[in-house]
């Protein structure tokens, strides 16, 4: 369900774990390329946000990321503002990163004989290959009817032999995922570094049908896992029995991220432009918790985020998991809101009367609150800072709030437009098309062309 209308007076704290999986981006563009509108499910607005690079300040401080924020006129319904959040965790080059221990788990199984599955995950790997260094390690482990060790640890200077590995897998057989899942945690700690990163990165197409294949069964295994300080990226391929569900939530619970690939140019963006933020991570466990000012804001809602939800009483304890953030990643989220004095989406209450607050600090909107912890400790660090009043029209953002603006649209128009307002195809369109530079990998431009295809297709739907 999206996330609903809060009454600040009822409920003044919103509370969240961040999310840089951005899978739901590129399955979605998948079935519109198909010719078909994506299901309503399918659709997760913070994946479709995150999934683009926005100008966010480097940290400057003794914190791994920097936290901004910007308030500008909503285009969505009349009076309300939107609140942009952008959070940007330090970079690394790749010749900084610690020595990596990496094992590919790769579904061999028959369904993966198509074109956009093994022969995709041969290219991905291959791409990720290329970029080792001598310090680091891979083993590669496959699974089909059965699971097996086909390179033992391998230094990162030998890529012909590990490039051979890779060049000879074949799909056939039925697929027992939960077994092939344990060797790999095996193998990882077996080759485990010490202050280094410890990986697995499973390719598949989630279709696990021999074995454990209940969901939460194999959810479980893999959080009590990531205890060991072994992450799980999950890489999705392929159509058809494409299990989107677990392969996003088992890259939640294995501190790790997901990925849907569908073409060679999505894989040299994971695994090659994006190879620091897709292995090492700068701060785990991030939660945001925002406190509306019910002096000045009187209901708010998030965009997105709804799986990502957690209670308020989470937030401060630490062992409560969320998500973690990559060198160089940024995550962006949009709260709209409706400041006090403006009608909202809710009416005014006949009986109970309006809420005074001691404090009436009407120069602030809320009040931002990040809790992260350190790769490997156990006790969280807090961050914080207030969102001042502002007064800014669309117009006059920064083409990155523009354009998060313009996703955050089409993520709500695929999912029937609800809190769109007067906001249609044309106008989402528009807006893309104003704010989409930079644009050095021309990822916005496709992003414009995407929301053409949509509003064609939901044009014929009607």
């Amino acid at each position: 369900d999206v996330n609903p209308v809060h009454r600040v007076a009822d409920q003044a704290v919103s509370t969240f774990s961040i999310d840089v999986d951005t899978g739901s981006y590129s399955n979605t563009r998948r079935f519109l390329n198909d010719g078909r509108l994506p299901p309503v499910d399918a659709v997760r607005a913070e994946e479709m946000i995150n999934y683009f690079d926005y100008q966010y300040p480097q940290p400057n401080s003794i914190h791994p990321f920097s936290v901004t924020t910007e308030i500008v006129d909503s285009p969505w319904k009349e009076n309300a503002k939107l609140i942009k959040i952008g959070i940007q965790a330090k970079d690394l080059a790749t010749k900084q990163l610690a020595p990596a221990n990496l094992v590919f788990l790769v579904d061999v199984s028959g369904s993966m004989d198509a074109p956009d599955k093994l022969p995709l995950v041969k290219q991905t790997l291959r791409l990720l290959t290329e970029q080792l260094r001598p310090q680091d390690k891979v083993t590669i482990i496959t699974y089909a009817s059965g699971e097996k060790l086909v390179l033992e640890p391998t230094s990162g200077d030998q890529k012909d032999k590990i490039l051979r590995v890779i060049d000879a897998l074949q799909a056939s057989g039925a697929t027992a995922g939960e077994q092939a899942i344990q060797l790999a945690y095996q193998q990882a700690e077996k080759a485990m570094l010490k202050n280094g990163i410890n990986r697995i990165l499973l390719a598949t197409d989630g279709d696990f049908n021999v074995g454990i294949t209940d969901f939460s069964t194999l959810k479980g295994m893999v959080a009590e896992k990531r205890k060991s300080g072994i992450s799980l990226t999950t890489l999705g391929f392929g159509t058809g029995n494409y299990n989107e569900q677990l392969m996003e939530q088992l890259a939640d619970a294995g501190d790790g991220n997901y990925s849907y690939i569908d073409n060679k140019n999505e894989a040299k963006k994971v695994v090659q432009r994006q190879l620091s933020s897709t292995l090492a991570t700068v701060a785990q466990d991030v939660k945001i918790q925002v406190e509306f000012n019910p002096a000045t804001v009187k209901e708010y809602r998030l965009v997105g985020y709804e799986n990502r939800m957690l209670k308020q009483e989470d937030f401060n304890n630490d062992k409560v998991d969320a998500g973690d953030i990559g060198a160089g990643h940024n995550v962006t989220a949009i709260y709209e809101i409706i400041p006090v004095g403006q009608q909202g989406w809710l009416n005014d209450s006949r009986y109970q009367t309006p809420t005074k607050t001691s404090a009436g600090n009407t120069s602030e909107y809320a009040f931002v609150n990040v809790r992260y912890k350190l790769p490997n400790q156990d006790k969280s660090i807090l961050l914080n800072q207030s969102v001042p009043v502002g007064r800014k029209s669309l117009s006059q953002a920064s083409n990155d709030t523009r354009f998060a603006v313009a996703v955050a649209s089409y993520a709500q128009q695929l999912k029937g437009g609800e809190y769109n307002g007067a906001m249609g195809w044309d106008q989402i369109i528009q807006l893309a098309q104003q704010s989409a530079k930079p644009d050095p990998y021309l990822m916005r431009e496709e992003f414009v062309e995407l929301a053409k295809i949509a509003k064609n297709l939901s044009a014929k739907k009607d």
